[in-house]
């Protein structure tokens, strides 16, 4: 985790400045990100294995361009949460505009 991220641990917490790098593990948070933004928890059609979600997305309302297929929260936190995942994320923008950055990180990727 570089210095320039800010770990999140509850929805009350929030950038100290915007364009800001965030990191969570908070399923509240994560979810609270994705509601503000219209976001529907996703995956990727037919990259799913052992029944559980593949690449875990969000939805944007149609917006990125993937055929994504819509997945429950608790589909989508439980694979977060058996992968050991960060969600790392922009609240908004340098300029203050609204950010739907983010990106899931596994930090120990020796599997």
């Amino acid at each position: 985790m570089s210095s320039g991220q800010q770990h999140i641990t509850s929805p009350d917490q929030h950038e100290d400045h915007p364009g800001q790098s965030l990191v969570t593990t908070d399923h509240d948070v994560i979810r609270q990100w994705a509601d503000e933004r219209g976001a529907t928890p996703s995956t990727v059609p037919g990259s799913e294995y052992d029944g559980r979600p593949g690449r875990l997305l969000f939805d944007f309302g149609g917006s990125g361009g993937e055929r994504l297929e819509h997945v429950s929260w608790d589909d989508w936190f439980r694979t977060f949460d058996e992968r050991g995942l960060r969600f790392i994320y922009q609240e908004h923008k340098k300029d203050g505009q609204t950010s739907n950055f983010f990106q899931l990180q596994n930090p120990d990727r020796d599997s």
